[in-house]
């Protein structure tokens, strides 16, 4: 876990534990239980196949790595609004979303410290909301699951969020989730006018910013001409990725047959704070569900025959 900085990593749950000592002790030693029971250590040796399948929870879940900030820090790209989740089981998608931790942890940042010759142990994620719609809250579980998963096993690994490409329906239940988050949460979100362009490019260089953000109204975060979607499966990053979970799994072909089916991760408690954020957006998607739906009765309605 601590590929050689034992003393950052703890620090890491302190942090999240703000520094309570026996609550930061109880979630390492959860966190390594957790990771004993589900076999993590071997989650980069668990292709999913076959390769279409793979491709399929890709297009449907729009993760990747555009490049790296001007400090060394790896920049994951989330396309949150197109992301459908409707390609797969619950089981693909959350292995997935590990094996992107894993890799991130065991292979990305230990090469960025290596290159940028100094202890780099956290990323910045943009998230894309191009597209997000209130069907949405379909997937609010799942999203619930995932995040739980991240802020429990692996905290403290992001450094700021930037949130691009915002429409109403962002804005109407950032407005009412904002309050409900720790203050050390909410000062690492960053809502971003527009594409967030200009923004970003004060932290990074062109040739990292995310494709989504490179082109005002672009209108699609899936889709681009020059190559540079960092979702698409034949991006580089997802390609290096999934070449290095193949020949992981050869190493280990010999001991146990490479078999195909996801694998089933036992899904932590989401944490009661968390919890109840996930009920408030339920609650907002519903609020605007019943107001678009007003609004729609209301434009078919005719006045005196008008």
């Amino acid at each position: 876990m601590h590929q050689g900085y034992p003393t950052e990593t703890l620090a890491r749950f302190l942090k999240a534990r703000d520094w309570n000592v026996a609550k930061a002790h109880k979630m390492l030693v959860d966190c390594l239980e957790w990771r004993i029971q589900n076999k993590i250590d071997d989650m980069l040796a668990k292709p999913i196949i076959p390769s279409n399948l793979y491709r399929a929870v890709r297009d449907s879940q729009l993760l990747g790595l555009s490049g790296y900030s001007k400090e060394g820090l790896p920049i994951i790209t989330i396309g949150a609004g197109l992301s459908t989740f409707d390609k797969a089981s619950v089981h693909y998608y959350v292995q997935s979303h590990i094996q992107i931790n894993e890799y991130r942890d065991r292979v990305i940042l230990p090469a960025a410290t290596k290159k940028y010759g100094q202890h780099i142990s956290t990323c910045l994620k943009v998230l894309d909301m191009t597209g997000l719609k209130l069907s949405a809250l379909n997937h609010l579980k799942l999203l619930t699951t995932m995040s739980t998963i991240d802020d429990l096993n692996y905290p403290e690994k992001t450094e700021t969020y930037y949130i691009v490409n915002a429409p109403y329906i962002f804005s109407a239940c950032w407005k009412v989730v904002k309050p409900l988050l720790q203050e050390r949460t909410r000062k690492k979100i960053q809502v971003l006018q527009g594409c967030g362009r200009d923004e970003l490019l004060k932290i990074m260089d062109y040739s990292s910013l995310p494709h989504f953000c490179r082109k005002e109204g672009s209108g699609s975060s899936k889709n681009t001409e020059d190559g540079s979607n960092c979702f698409s499966p034949d991006h580089a990053f997802h390609q290096q990725l999934y070449s290095y979970i193949k020949q992981q799994a050869e190493l280990l072909d010999s001991i146990s047959p490479i078999k195909q089916g996801s694998v089933h991760v036992g899904f932590p408690d989401p944490d009661p704070e968390d919890a109840k954020i996930a009920r408030t957006i339920e609650s907002e998607f519903h609020r605007l569900r019943n107001l678009n739906g007003l609004s729609n009765s209301v434009n078919g309605l005719k006045v005196d025959g008008n």
